[in-house]
């Protein structure tokens, strides 16, 4: 059986806690360390191999991009900040128990998400996450990667937030437009839950839980994030949902406009259409989860 890779991510975040980890990891795991950057191919992946990200959610997504639909099979060792997708999974976020985990786990295919063909694993958004993002990226390098700090990046945000966005829906029903502040594009069912947002059965059946925030002023956000934190978001009140396989969105606005997806961010041209992958990613599971499969 080939050796396991250990991708270390070179244009990430991070520190000489994370390399001690990512050392003991490749001990446990009795894997090779490979440098590796979101830009770079995975060369020649193989049915059957085992690519293991050392990362956080955007290192994740990246190597996602790489192994889906090559029967390589993907696992993650968390070392970002949320690390939704590891723990969604059901990793430890320690990082030597999470390395056992990928150890001892088992194969399971996955449906992913893409917006514009970009993967991404856990969400992509338009509108003032987005905005919190390029804000956050300001904030980590002045104080470090941590989650107090992207709290803050988010009061920032707001308190600078003017006006909604302009954007047309077609859910495959017709089109609709109005204002918003925010598009948001979930796959992960375990970040919906840890926010008590509605949408989480939309995951299993290989759907997109779409959330579009009712709010229109900074006003409306605070509350929004506050409800967001006490678990108390109410949809109808606070979002629309839908539950759709595809999704297209037209942002009227001149010029290239801010995308989010699993933390990481980019300006493209409008319209943005959202697919299921039609290839399936591989990933590696641990053994717990093999009794809930």
């Amino acid at each position: 059986m080939a050796r396991i890779k250990l991708l270390t991510n070179r244009l990430s975040g991070g520190n000489k806690a994370d390399s001690g980890a990512v050392h003991r990891a490749a001990e446990i795991l009795d894997a090779e360390v490979v440098q590796w950057s979101p830009g770079d191919a995975v060369p020649d992946p193989e049915p059957g191999q085992t690519y293991v990200a050392a990362g956080g959610d955007g290192t994740a997504m990246a190597l996602a991009s790489s192994l889906i639909g090559t029967g390589a099979n993907m696992a993650v060792l968390p070392l970002g900040t949320f690390n939704y997708f590891a723990r969604g999974l059901g990793f430890s976020e320690d990082v030597e128990e999470a390395a056992r985990q990928v150890r001892d786990g088992y194969g399971h295919e996955i449906s992913v998400g893409t917006v514009n063909g970009q993967v991404f694993l856990n969400n992509a958004s338009l509108g003032i996450y987005p905005t919190i993002l390029r804000e956050r990226e300001s904030i980590y390098d002045r104080w470090g990667r941590h989650r107090l700090v992207a709290h803050w990046s988010v009061l920032r945000t707001f308190l600078r937030f003017r006006r909604p966005m302009k954007v047309t829906f077609d859910l495959g029903e017709g089109r609709e437009t109005r204002r918003t502040a925010l598009v948001f594009v979930g796959r992960s069912a375990f970040q919906l839950q840890t926010f008590g947002l509605h949408g989480v059965e939309a995951i299993s059946e290989d759907n997109f839980a779409v959330l579009v925030a009712r709010g229109q002023t900074r006003w409306d956000l605070f509350r929004l994030t506050a409800r967001l934190a006490l678990r108390s978001v109410e949809e109808g009140r606070d979002y629309d949902l839908f539950r759709i396989p595809t999704l297209d969105v037209e942002v009227h606005k001149k010029g290239p406009v801010l995308l989010a997806f699993d933390g990481e961010k980019r300006r493209e041209t409008s319209p943005f259409r959202f697919r299921m992958s039609r290839e399936k990613l591989k990933v590696v599971m641990p053994p717990h989860r093999m009794d809930t499969a």
